[in-house]
């Protein structure tokens, strides 16, 4: 299997950037022999990683490029930085757009990936489980199926932070930059439940969602929030929650199997 690091010139944030990538097209044939996902295009996940981290965490923290042969699936792994994955102010921090789109459409036409949402999703844990959520709602015709893994899904928690608070993550003026006012976030695009009523409103359908969460996460209120906001708008959820805190023992315990729900195999 070839892991590659790439460094390219991303337009949305306006400077070099890069990422990894496990792509199993080189996977001996004795290793194929018995496993029907070679008998399918490859498919391809974009996995984000979460807050203070980067492009290295998922292959340090996980056996992703293991994941990836015994699923024959690219797995794109770009650094967000600490951007939620959102489109703060300014031409240099389009992190919604970077990878939306901007990074996928790069990836699918240098690797020859298919460019079909039913072949591509979109995963993450905390930060990058919000993202994952955020840009897979506002890219239907990119992403067929989205993971989100203990999901810092924080939006309803912003309008209480005051002018010169901070808590354990970050301080009022770092939300702000990120999510713009926190007085209006709710009705703005920052907000995956205002993506999925306007969605709504238009007929769409939303696309499956896969989440969990630990029992002793300290967002577990906020995952269980957006579940039943979910449920209540019919959308077609996976709810998984069990023992584990915000941490790699928890995000490995359901890493391939979130993997093999979006692939629609057996877990």
């Amino acid at each position: 299997m070839a892991f590659l690091q790439v460094n390219y010139f991303s337009k949305s944030l306006w400077r070099q950037t890069a990422f990894h990538l496990c792509l199993p097209n080189d996977v001996p044939i004795e290793w194929r022999e018995g496993n029907t996902c070679y008998e399918r295009p490859m498919k391809t996940l974009m996995l984000l990683q979460g807050y203070s981290g980067n492009t290295f965490d998922w292959p340090l923290g996980t056996l992703i490029s293991d994941i990836a042969v015994r699923h024959n699936i690219a797995v794109i792994m770009p650094s967000g930085d600490n951007s939620f994955y959102l489109n703060a102010k300014g031409c240099c921090f389009k992190y919604a757009d970077f990878v939306g789109f901007e990074l996928l459409d790069y990836v699918r036409n240098t690797f020859n990936l298919s460019k079909e949402a039913k072949d591509t999703f979109i995963a993450g844990l905390s930060m990058g489980g919000f993202g994952a959520i955020h840009s897979g709602l506002e890219h239907p015709e990119r992403y067929g199926k989205i993971i989100g893994l203990s999901s810092a899904l924080i939006v309803n928690r912003l309008k209480d932070i005051k002018p010169g608070e901070k808590d354990d993550i970050a301080d009022y003026d770092y939300y702000c930059q990120v999510f713009g006012d926190l007085k209006k976030v709710k009705e703005t695009t920052n907000d995956p439940e205002f993506i999925i009523n306007e969605r709504l409103k238009k007929g769409d359908k939303i696309q499956p969602i896969f989440m969990a969460c630990g029992s002793e996460d300290y967002l577990l209120d906020t995952n269980r929030e957006f579940r039943d906001f979910l449920l209540e708008k019919n959308v077609d959820l996976t709810y998984k929650e069990s023992p584990g805190i915000h941490d790699w023992i928890f995000w490995n315990e359901y890493l391939e199997p979130a993997i093999k729900w979006a692939l629609d195999e057996e877990v």
